[in-house]
């Protein structure tokens, strides 16, 4: 996935972008970080093909595109279980292949005992999981994340880092995740890149060196503290 000279500038005359590159190669993690309105969001929408860019050329392999929004966005009138199948239907696969694939995902993100459960009946973590489920569904070879578990409590929040972080080590696809929590975004990347205000830029890229699995005690090390600082001071310039 390559971002070439990204800009964006809305019919109003708003810029949201200016002059954004970068890459995430498969088995990496990069995470954006920045002020509110910095095109965090406008980004990933370019990268799925939400939205086009009225600069530059954002190259990926639209076919293998996994999305997480901030809602779980499960339809209402499905179960768990045919929520998560519902990607694999609309690729053609057959009745039985469709449940095998939701199975499989269903399983992964510990949701097996609740398939036949529907969407108001699930916790908002539980409704995540399965928001997750069902993007891979299809083994996506590019996973986007706007601000997945943002409205979820503390410690759901670190369970669901812990979970999807062990999905990344075993599919290793190459992600993109948006956040506003420095230690999210240090614990779950091989990069966090910061970005200026609106319009944005990508003002700083910071290495994130921690050996995957990550386990939840890394969160407390003195050299994960100097890292979420290093990127907090990034964040006070820009802000």
């Amino acid at each position: 996935m390559q971002f070439d000279d990204i800009g964006m500038t809305f019919p109003d005359g708003t810029t949201a972008l200016e002059s954004v590159s970068f890459d995430v190669a498969p088995g990496e993690f990069v995470t954006l970080v920045g002020p509110s309105g910095c095109g965090k969001s406008t980004l990933l929408r370019i990268a799925s093909g939400l939205e086009n860019p009225t600069r530059g050329k954002c190259s990926i392999d639209r076919d293998s595109i996994g999305f997480v929004f901030q809602d779980s966005t499960l339809l209402p009138w499905r179960t768990v279980q045919r929520n998560v199948e519902l990607f694999a239907e609309l690729h053609g696969e057959d009745r039985a292949e469709c449940e095998r694939r939701a199975t499989e995902v269903i399983d992964l993100v510990g949701l097996g005992e609740f398939t036949d459960k529907y969407p108001r009946q699930l916790s908002g973590g539980m409704k995540m999981r399965a928001s997750l489920a069902r993007s891979l569904v299809m083994k996506p070879r590019v996973f986007l994340f706007d601000e997945p578990f943002g409205a979820l409590d503390e410690m759901t929040r670190e369970r669901l880092n812990d979970e999807l972080l062990a999905i990344f080590s075993r599919e290793r696809f190459a992600g993109v995740f948006v956040t506003h929590s420095i230690a999210e975004a240090v614990y779950m990347s091989t990069k966090v890149l910061v970005m200026s205000a609106r319009p944005g830029r990508i003002v700083e890229s910071i290495d994130v060196h921690f050996a995957y699995p990550r386990s939840h005690e890394l969160r407390y090390e003195p050299s994960f503290a100097a890292l979420c600082g290093e990127v907090s001071a990034a964040l006070r310039v820009v802000s």
